[in-house]
């Protein structure tokens, strides 16, 4: 069965609901029972804090979340959603549980492949901060001003519906290679989870690193290893 996973959900729910089918999904594939416990965080205030820039009062909100997985048996915890990684630096002094940080995870892919110039998609604060400043030795390209509102505002309906469609896919994938072209990045970053309702291997025609398969690999180790 392994450690039981924390998870915070909510942050969106389709994103969640897709973090829970992967991972029992991995888990089967592996002859293994998931032991999972959830909070649902209130999504309206985490990207109200992130908007502000408010990384100690976001810490603290998700510090609670946390104290709670861990009261109900948790011994990891994971936090399925870019946005919330703003205040990973002050949330890591606070938590009582160890985090699967995807921050991390994805620095590492980066530098595993050896790319030196990418573009983000997810939502604004994630694309305009350049994933809060975490990405190191690597050089961040940001779309336009309009392709950072039209992207933005298209991840947050994947947000609010928990649902993605053809012609939002191919919205995202045009923009993609037209950054490859433009901007002479060498490939995109899905960092927003919610991303994966549009995106997986067979339809995602441009090279990229999915963030949230990214974490979800890093979670079922963390879990069995």
């Amino acid at each position: 069965m392994g450690r039981c996973v924390g998870l915070i959900g909510g942050l969106g729910v389709g994103a969640t609901v897709h973090y829970y089918q992967a991972l029992a999904k991995d888990y089967a594939a592996r002859g293994q029972v998931l032991d999972l416990v959830m909070a649902h965080a209130d999504v309206n205030r985490v990207l109200g804090a992130a908007q502000a820039g408010n990384k100690a009062g976001l810490a603290q909100y998700l510090k609670g979340l946390i104290g709670r997985l861990a009261d109900a048996g948790a011994e990891f915890a994971v936090i399925p959603a870019v946005t919330p990684h703003i205040c990973i630096a002050e949330l890591l002094k606070l938590s009582r549980l160890p985090i699967v940080n995807l921050a991390e995870e994805l620095q590492r892919e980066i530098e595993a492949r050896g790319w030196r110039r990418v573009a983000l998609f997810g939502t604004r604060f994630t694309m305009e901060s350049e994933m809060f400043g975490l990405l190191r030795r690597v050089d961040v390209v940001a779309p336009a001003a309009a392709e950072i509102a039209a992207v933005h505002e298209l991840y947050m309906q994947l947000v609010s519906t928990g649902a993605g469609s053809k012609e939002q896919r191919e919205s995202l994938s045009g923009l993609a290679h037209l950054l490859m072209e433009r901007e002479g990045v060498e490939a995109v970053i899905l960092a927003g989870t919610d991303l994966a309702l549009l995106f997986n291997e067979s339809n995602t025609d441009f090279p990229h690193i999915d963030c949230a398969r990214l974490h979800l690999n890093a979670i079922v180790q963390r879990a069995l290893d």
